[in-house]
């Protein structure tokens, strides 16, 4: 199993990027997915989450209303496209999967890291002022 991410880069504040997580080894539709970050000298972070499906989708409140988590399961890939980005979101960004769980009330909204089996190589982000 490999996630490949891609499409970090130096971009200034306000600006916007499109990170692509390509995967290989699983077929992504019977998996939830999601995106992580780490600052340098910090702990990785939850960012984003998306059900197999691509049906509900759950962002920590620092990245709510300006980054949005979406999958294309034909291509076996997941993006999270960032928007009005700040020096702050700046961070190595890593996807991650694992086998999709429901519960009666709809599927499990993993935002642990423990949380992932499967993680990506991450792509660096770096946001200026």
């Amino acid at each position: 199993v490999q996630l490949q991410a891609s499409g970090g880069g130096l971009v200034q504040a306000g600006g916007s990027l499109r990170l692509s997580c390509a995967a290989s080894g699983l077929t992504i539709s019977s998996f939830a997915m999601g995106w992580f970050r780490q600052a340098p000298g910090k702990e990785r972070d939850f960012a984003a989450a998306v059900s197999s499906s691509g049906g509900s989708a759950y962002y920590a409140d620092s990245v709510k209303g300006r980054f949005t988590i979406s999958r294309d399961n034909a291509k076996n890939t997941l993006y999270l496209q960032m928007s009005s980005l700040k020096p702050e979101d700046t961070a190595v960004y890593y996807c991650a999967a694992d086998q999709e769980t429901y519960y009666s009330s709809g599927p499990w909204v993993r935002t642990m890291a423990y949380e992932y089996k499967f993680w990506g190589q991450g792509t660096l982000v770096t946001v200026s002022s």
